[in-house]
Formats: structure tokens, C-alpha cells, sequence
């Protein structure tokens, strides 16, 4: 709250002071008087359109009209409000700051009521999806159990290892939904910040290789990133999380997919990671919405290989936009998809 307030203040006293500077060079260095109000008037409207609330642009108003009454209208360095044209300035420019902070004010307050739709919106396409994917998991282990512990005599050892890997295998999947949840709700959280520090990205490429490879120890996976040591404040548990929930969409999805490929390369003091696939590709009606939680949600069955998309990219999504960075998605001419999201480097992140 302090840092908006000070904040506020510096950018009304800088326009003022340069403000009054230029006013200075306009009426000592060019001779020129007429343009003096209009720049001040000028100025309030700066002030009122970048800052918060009321204060500072009645001040930057209130401010304008003394120093234009005071050092640029005869009688010079003197206050004199007694002249018609002086009082008329001074409603003008407090009417201008008023009707200018009302308008900032609604705007911005319309921006934040909008937000908070998209985050309605979101929670609403994620319990929607969670209701959707549960039920299949949890009815196969409930399934499984029940006729091992009462037909368990009667079954062969192949067909128990047969069920109780299908209960592992939706037991995994649960916990990597739950997981999932857990960081948009994380992220959703106003109150809760992100644990950033920098990560060398070969650890974190490293890092990532190795969750993928337990998961689908036979899907082939080509690295390729930069040779020189690039440092990325993040956080890594999360980032993790974005790069594997999306591999797994590609192995999940992509149909007659032969290659998939992880690369991160360094462009200005952004580190670009794309995840390429040869596959079927996305269709255009489900690229413009594959990030908001309802892709999972359009004709989607539910059997153990079509699960997990929506939450998992709106997930990604989140935790980039949380990191300051941007996610996009489209299809290769050659065929197949790539997701393609930035971060910003070490060297920028204090600007």
C-alpha cells in the first residue's frame, strides 16, 4: 500500500516539476504565454489518468493553478484570484482532474470486476472438468479392489497384476490432478508469493527429463538447450510442473506422434521454451480456448488416455502469467503442435 502511495506522489510531483520547467522555457526562452495553461491543463490530465484515486489530481489541479496565478500571470509572483480569467482557469483545471480521476477510477474498477469473472469463470471450468475426470479413475480402482477382495481366490496372478496396476496407474493419475489443483490454487492466491530464486536451467531440463522418463519410460524424448549457463528466477517446483504437464498432453493427445522434442534457447534476456510434437496436431476451434480450462470439456471421452488436458494447460497458464512470462500454442505447417512460453532471465529481473 505504501509502495502505491509513494508511487502516486512521484509521479505527480515529476509531471508538475517538469511541467513547470517547460513552462519556465516557454515563457523566459521562447517568449511564448498562451500555451502555459494548456500544458498545465495538460498535466492534471497525466496525473488523474496515472494515478489512483482522487487526491492526486485535485492536488495536481489545486498545484497548477497557483503556480500558473502565481509565476505566470500578471501580477507576477503574486496570488490574485480577483481577475475572472484566474478563477475560471482554476475551476477548470479542478473539473478536469475530478471528471478524469472518475473516469480512470471506473475504468479500472471494471478492469478488476472482469478478473475476477475470468477467475469465476476458471474455478467454475475446473470443478466442472475435476467432476468429469474423477469418475472414471475412481470407479476403475473402486472396480478393481472390490473383485479382489471378494473374487481375489478365484483370479489368476496375471490378472491381479493386471488390476492392481491399473489401480496404480489411476492412483498416479489422481495425485498428478490433485497436484494440479493444488498450484492454481496456489497461484490463484493473492496473498501467496511465488517462490523465485534463479535455477540453472540444466538442472531444471535435468530435473524434468527425469519425472518425464518415470512416467513414460518408452516415449523418446530429444533435448536440445543452449551450452552456455543460464540463470532463471522461478519457481522451480512449478516450472516443472508447466514443461511435464505439457509433454504428457503431447503423449496423451498428439495421435501418430513419432517424435517429441523439449528445446530452450535465449532470445534478448527471455529463455523461450518450446515443446514440439510431430502429431495430429490441435484442431483450430479448440487453440483458441486450450488454456482457460474448457478445452478438456468439447467431446472429450473418458477413458484413461483422453484426461488431465484442461486442467493441466490451464495450469500451465496460470503459473507462467504468475511468473511474468506468456504461453502460446500453435500448430507446425509440417504437422503436429508446439507450445512455446517465455521467462525472463536473471539479468532483467530486477528492472
Amino acid at each position: 500500500m505504501k509502495k502505491k502511495v509513494w508511487k502516486n506522489w512521484i509521479i505527480t510531483i515529476v509531471i508538475l516539476g517538469l511541467t513547470f520547467g517547460g513552462s519556465l522555457v516557454l515563457e523566459y526562452r521562447f517568449d511564448i504565454k498562451e500555451l502555459i495553461a494548456m500544458l498545465f491543463v495538460f498535466a492534471v490530465f497525466l496525473i488523474s489518468m496515472l494515478t489512483e484515486g482522487y487526491v492526486y489530481g485535485v492536488c495536481g489541479a489545486v498545484f497548477s493553478t497557483l503556480a500558473v496565478n502565481y509565476a505566470f500571470t500578471f501580477p507576477f509572483f503574486k496570488l490574485n484570484f480577483t481577475i475572472p480569467i484566474n478563477f475560471v482557469s482554476a475551476t477548470i483545471m479542478v473539473t478536469i482532474a475530478i471528471l478524469t480521476s472518475m473516469l480512470t477510477t471506473k475504468i479500472k474498477v471494471h478492469e478488476a470486476w472482469k478478473i475476477e469473472g475470468e477467475k469465476e469463470r476458471m474455478r467454475a471450468n475446473l470443478l466442472r472438468a475435476v467432476s468429469h475426470d474423477l469418475r472414471t479413475p475412481l470407479t476403475t480402482i473402486y472396480g478393481f479392489s472390490e473383485t479382489l477382495y471378494e473374487k481375489g481366490d478365484s483370479l489368476s496372478e496375471e490378472q491381479k497384476r493386471k488390476m492392481l496396476k491399473g489401480m496404480k496407474e489411476d492412483a498416479q493419475w489422481l495425485i498428478r490432478m490433485v497436484e494440479n489443483l493444488l498450484s492454481i490454487t496456489k497461484i490463484d492466491a493473492d496473498r501467496v508469493q511465488l517462490n523465485k530464486l534463479p535455477i540453472v536451467l540444466d538442472e531444471l531440463i535435468d530435473a524434468v527429463v527425469i519425472k518425464f522418463k518415470k512416467r513414460y519410460p518408452e516415449q523418446e524424448l530429444c533435448i536440445d538447450i543452449p551450452r552456455e549457463v543460464i540463470m532463471v528466477p522461478m519457481d522451480v517446483l512449478l516450472i516443472e510442473q508447466v514443461i511435464v504437464n505439457i509433454l504428457e498432453n503431447a503423449v496423451q493427445h498428439a495421435e501418430g506422434m513419432t517424435k517429441l522434442s523439449l528445446k530452450v534457447f535465449r532470445l534478448s534476456e527471455q529463455a523461450i521454451f518450446e515443446i514440439e510434437d510431430d502429431g495430429c496436431g490441435i484442431s483450430p476451434d479448440r487453440l483458441e480456448h486450450i488454456f482457460d480450462g474448457s478445452y478438456s470439456m468439447v467431446a472429450e471421452t473418458a477413458d484413461a488416455n483422453k484426461r488431465n488436458a484442461g486442467i493441466g494447460l490451464s495450469v500451465c497458464a496460470s503459473i507462467i502469467k504468475a511468473h511474468g512470462g506468456d504461453i502460446r500454442v500453435e500448430n507446425r505447417k509440417s504437422g503436429g503442435a508446439v507450445f512455446r512460453f517465455s521467462l525472463a532471465t536473471e539479468n532483467c529481473e530486477n528492472e
